[in-house]
């Protein structure tokens, strides 16, 4: 089969939840090993691990990786015949009266911002475990907004109501210097996007996953159900940095998608209860905004997602972002049967347990049930979360084979 559609009018038509040429393979990576063959050169080394821009804000690479590597990663899928996107995310900085103090204390990395609203000290612990390639790595010195925090912190930085009017002035606009940078790096998005037919997705919000790690999983679990004013004032607080540099990215444009974050705003940490009362009516109102620009919306959620599902098609959102029938313990029909069309779903095979783990048969199994369940309407097959340092690239090679065989690829 010769494809009839470029990879971003197939990505479109699939949000449309319209019937495409075949269904889209799509594999986001996050220090994916990729097999020699397919690797390029950069300062004369090969660059082995791939990544995306959309990690450039919240990790530490072990390696460099810039706009040209996400340009070289894409033009790789695609000449593979698989659909790639290119992610931007978008700057913000602290007010220019913060002053920044760092210090150690016995393998304890401290920092205190200094804010006209008094101090905000957040304090992580240097395990300094040794990290396996390609994974990412624990920064020198504490990051507000970071995962390795989640488990290492031993003082998050808010704690009480207090504290939100000193953390306003760690989340500002964008500096001169940043929106520069931004424009030029758009401008070179914008150019190889539509040479090579590219879908564009911005990543401007980070809704509940910012109060977590601001927080911790306890601290704001309990706040939410023991202080709910205190909970809802940062809640709405982070939806105000949201809306900030989601409305900066559409006046600046280019972009065919905005995706919010909401690996920590499912059931492992929010009853339905809880969700409805605390991220439902932010993600409507930041989902009607999107929309009201004509740009689709993408919403992450790993597991829970039948428990949300009402919700989440309450929302408005267009794409869900990953459906997971490993870790979710998901049965695709029906979900595939409750969700009714309302909304396009990516996912469908999972990379740590099927892929990681699982035999060439069980891969073929899974891919062309996933396949068969959704068919080509609405559906982009992805395996959650990501192609990872230590997913086998022969088990990435069944899936693909496996996915050009269903689709009739010649």
């Amino acid at each position: 089969m010769k494809s009839e559609l470029s990879s971003r009018e197939r990505l479109l038509g699939t949000i449309n939840r319209e019937e495409v040429d075949h269904i889209p393979l799509y594999c986001w990576c996050f220090g994916f090993t990729a097999p020699k063959h397919l690797r390029w050169k950069k300062d004369g080394k090969e660059v082995e691990h791939w990544y995306t821009m959309r990690l450039e804000h919240i990790h530490a690479l072990p390696q460099a990786w810039d706009i040209s590597d996400d340009f070289k990663r894409v033009k790789t899928w695609l000449n593979l015949g698989i659909d790639d996107i290119l992610d931007v995310s978008f700057p913000w900085s602290i007010h220019p009266e913060v002053k920044i103090r760092d210090w150690n204390e016995e393998n304890i990395l401290c920092r205190i911002y200094e804010t006209p609203e008094g101090e905000i000290l957040q304090k992580v612990k240097k395990t300094e475990e040794k990290i396996p390639p390609g994974w990412v790595i624990q920064p020198d010195k504490p990051k507000l907004f970071e995962d390795f925090n989640l488990p290492r912190s031993t003082k998050f930085p808010v704690t009480m109501r207090e504290d939100l009017s000193k953390l306003k002035y760690l989340l500002c606009k964008p500096g001169k210097k940043q929106i520069e940078d931004y424009k030029e790096r758009i401008s070179l998005v914008k150019k190889f996007a539509e040479k090579n037919g590219v879908f564009v997705q911005g990543w401007s919000a980070f809704g509940m996953d910012a109060v977590i790690w601001l927080m911790g999983v306890e601290n704001a679990i309990m706040a939410a159900m023991t202080k709910p004013e205190f909970f809802q004032e940062l809640v709405d607080t982070i939806y105000d940095f949201d809306l900030m540099r989601t409305e900066m990215m559409l006046d600046f444009g280019e972009v065919d998608m905005i995706v919010q974050r909401g690996w920590y705003s499912s059931t492992d940490f929010w009853s339905p209860e809880l969700f409805k009362k605390y991220v439902l009516p932010n993600l409507k109102k930041l989902v009607k905004l999107v929309h009201e620009k004509g740009l689709k919306f993408g919403y992450v959620m790993t597991t829970g997602v039948m428990d949300m599902l009402e919700d989440l098609s309450e929302s408005g959102i267009d794409l869900l972002y990953f459906v997971d029938p490993e870790q979710d313990k998901l049965d695709l029909k029906i979900f595939k049967e409750k969700l009714n069309g309302r909304f396009a779903v990516a996912g469908g095979i999972n990379s740590s347990i099927t892929l990681g783990r699982g035999e060439k048969e069980e891969i073929e199994s899974k891919v062309k049930g996933a396949m068969e369940i959704f068919g080509k309407k609405g559906f982009i097959l992805s395996p959650v979360d990501a192609l990872f340092p230590d997913t086998p690239s022969e088990k990435v090679k069944v899936m693909i084979d496996t996915w050009r065989e269903i689709n009739d690829f010649q």
